[in-house]
């Protein structure tokens, strides 16, 4: 069930700034930032600690090395 809520000017204007595209909806907005503030998962959490360790170890490649190997 859709509502309606009451913003400030000011709100309105920053939910404006916000918007990536022209036919975004605030509704949209707003669940991006709500996104932006959850808790990672424990998983991405692993996964991040996981691929930090990989870079320390040395077991990344630059995409300057990648475009090289391929001849790029």
């Amino acid at each position: 069930m859709a509502t309606t809520i009451q913003v400030s000017h000011d709100l309105m204007e920053e939910l404006r700034k916000r918007k990536m595209y022209e036919k975004e909806t605030y509704e949209e907005i707003i669940w991006d930032l709500i996104e932006d503030t959850k808790e990672l998962s424990d998983q991405t959490k692993r996964n991040i600690l996981q691929a930090e360790k990989d870079i320390r170890e040395g077991r990344v490649h630059s995409l300057e090395d990648v475009k090289k190997e391929l001849g790029l």
